[in-house]
């Protein structure tokens, strides 16, 4: 009697499945091929950005290597243009490049290169906070002091490693400026912050023992 009772009850659950997937038969195709379509999409998405990647790398290899036969307003342009893709490797690259040789762009435009790797590009946390801290030192040859400031306090006022390098950039500005003062108080703060970089801490230490001691 049992038997037949688990034979009635089985053939019925498998009749509600049966009936259940006639029923939902469109709403299930669907289902189906949206996943297929989402896992398609992002395979596809994989593969474009892959290929995107090993286009910028071999574009900035090549003017890495060939930069001394190259016409120097078509690598600027090049550069330019791996800036714009924003791309977490070679943009910052690209820029460093730029401002290490000498490249014809202006301050300002290169300013903005900074501001679009800063703002728009997804980087480390870390990576973002050196890239922040290079256009302080950029800006330190010829910025004044409230903009140097504005540039390098989302990272002095911060526990990055790299505090204490722009704490002594700004020290190191104050100081050949000839505001000692302003730069006596950066070089302690290196000193009392528990982080600081070995030999910022040295180099700090130097400069108050050899240029402030009384």
């Amino acid at each position: 009697m049992d038997e037949e009772i688990s034979i009635i009850n089985s053939n019925t659950r498998n009749e509600k499945i049966k009936n259940f997937f006639i029923k939902n038969k469109k709403l299930i195709v669907g289902i189906l091929l949206t996943i297929l379509l989402i896992i398609f999409t992002y395979f596809f998405y994989a593969e474009i950005k892959d290929r995107k990647f090993e286009n910028l790398s071999e574009k900035y290899n090549n003017i890495v290597i060939n930069f001394e036969n190259l016409d120097k307003k078509t690598v600027t342009q090049n550069l330019i243009e791996i800036i714009n893709e924003e791309n977490s490797t070679y943009s910052p690259l690209a820029l460093y490049f730029i401002i290490d040789n000498n490249l014809e762009v202006t301050n300002d435009e290169i300013n903005n290169f900074f501001d679009i790797i800063i703002n728009k590009t997804n980087l480390n946390k870390e990576i973002k906070n050196l890239v922040i801290y290079k256009k302080g030192l950029f800006n330190s040859e010829f910025e004044t002091e409230n903009n140097l400031l504005k540039i390098l306090n989302p990272i002095i006022n911060s526990e990055s490693v790299w505090k204490s390098h722009a704490l002594y950039l700004v020290a190191e500005y104050f100081f050949h400026k000839n505001e000692k003062q302003k730069a006596k108080e950066f070089y302690i703060q290196i000193l009392e912050y528990k982080k600081s970089n070995e030999k910022i801490i040295q180099e700090a230490q130097k400069r108050l023992n050899r240029d402030f001691s009384e």
